[in-house]
């Protein structure tokens, strides 16, 4: 387990340093006239075989998550998401964590793990 855990870890650091990279220097998105800002997320989907998944099954799944986020408004947006062997880790910005969950549940996605991202650093954090 501890393994396993060292492996996650090691993971979310890679998504971090190499996703977010050109976030580093990016102002967090406001919507509204409120100026709500929106919060990043990154949820970890349990999904056996998503690394086989064909190109018509990811864009299916993608279609699905874009029609819920529709019907959801502006307050959760999709950012992008890393398909692993036997996992997905997707990015959201949303203004909090209930809305992720709801999206995952109107959308049949399992959502095993959120995790709310406090800072990003990137190669340029280091100069």
């Amino acid at each position: 387990m501890k393994k396993m855990t060292k492996h996650f870890h090691l993971l979310i650091a890679m998504i971090l340093f190499t996703g977010f990279a050109s976030m580093a220097q990016t102002p967090v998105v406001q919507v509204s006239e409120k100026s709500t800002k929106l919060k990043t997320y990154v949820i970890e989907r349990d999904i056996p075989g998503a690394g086989q998944f064909t190109p018509e099954k990811l864009k299916a799944i993608s279609q699905t998550s874009c029609t819920v986020l529709k019907e959801m408004g502006p307050k959760i947006q999709w950012m992008h998401s890393y398909v692993t062997a036997d996992k997905i880790f997707c990015v959201y910005k949303a203004e909090n964590i209930e809305l992720v969950k709801e999206h995952a549940k109107r959308g049949g996605f399992p959502a095993n793990a959120i995790y709310e991202v406090s800072t990003v650093i990137s190669p340029a954090t280091a100069n």
